[in-house]
């Protein structure tokens, strides 16, 4: 529930950043015109990243057929969580890791690296995935594409202002000096707001996963196996596709300095150690 409203809070923190940014340096026209175009943007996102991303990472479909067990434990999964059968992939990278992608729960898809699967004992890829499916229940692709959308715009907002000169709702000019801060300082802290909201998704797919498959500590051993390998095996894909790795179960680059600020994923000692207090507490299903 605390994951829940700090997304709610934050979606709220964007949206009224936004509106803050395009006033001062834009008028309402302006701020009407970067909204629309960052609209358009992730409209195709939203619509076609799963294609895109699939794509980008040679993913293969799979089935009962190819691959029984793993597809089978999707299905059930799908199953306790009472949701539609999505798409199954597999993708060829010895690095350990996993996504969901998809408008909406009737066009999702799950994928997990030929690594995770020969590294994980069953009993954790299946925490792993049952966390690919609470972001699917959570329809964290569209929270996500919403904060990026207003994130979007406010950096459009802010390139307008550096390349034409903002100017406020009556058309007067605004003070140069306070424009270029704000042209600065405002994509700024639109990112770490969406970084943040990605944060928050996380610990919520990670006790939604918990709850899906019953085993919070299966999850939790899961993640801790995951961060391991990807410090020394970072994924190869994402590297090349950095705006990917928000994506994944554990952020597969290493970070810098100001991780916990700037990291689309919590850390994972604080995952880890959450979700073993919900295996202490039995809040499992």
């Amino acid at each position: 529930m605390f994951n829940l409203l700090k997304t709610a809070v934050l979606m709220a923190a964007i949206t009224a950043l936004f509106l803050a940014i395009g006033a001062v340096l834009g008028g309402r026209q302006g701020m009407t015109i970067a909204l629309v175009l960052a609209l358009g943007m992730n409209f195709f996102s939203y619509w076609y990243s799963d294609k895109l991303v699939l794509k980008m990472y040679n993913a293969r479909e799979v089935d009962e057929t190819t691959a029984p067990q793993f597809y089978a434990m999707v299905r059930q999964l799908a199953q306790r969580a009472q949701l539609p059968m999505p798409r199954v992939y597999i993708i060829d990278e010895n690095a350990p890791n996993a996504f969901a992608t998809g408008r909406n729960p009737d066009n999702a898809a799950v994928a997990a690296t030929t690594g995770i699967m020969r590294v994980l004992t069953d009993r954790e890829l299946r925490g792993v995935m049952a966390h690919e499916l609470a972001h699917v229940k959570h329809r964290d692709i569209l929270i996500s594409t919403i904060s990026a959308t207003m994130a979007g715009a406010i950096s459009m907002v802010a390139n307008f202002a550096v390349f034409f000169g903002g100017r406020d709702e009556e058309g007067r000019p605004v003070n140069p000096i306070a424009g270029l801060l704000v042209s600065l300082l405002a994509p700024l802290a639109a990112s770490l707001i969406q970084m943040a909201i990605s944060r928050a998704r996380e610990f919520e797919a990670d006790r939604g996963g918990a709850e899906i498959c019953g085993d919070p500590a299966a999850l939790a051993s899961a993640l801790d196996k995951i961060d391991r390998y990807a410090r020394g095996q970072p994924l190869g894909t994402a590297e090349r596709h950095p705006e990917t790795a928000q994506m994944m179960i554990v952020n597969p680059l290493s970070g810098g300095g100001l991780r916990g600020l700037f990291s689309t994923h919590p850390a994972t000692e604080e995952r880890v150690a959450r979700l073993m207090a919900m295996a202490r507490g039995g809040a499992v299903r």
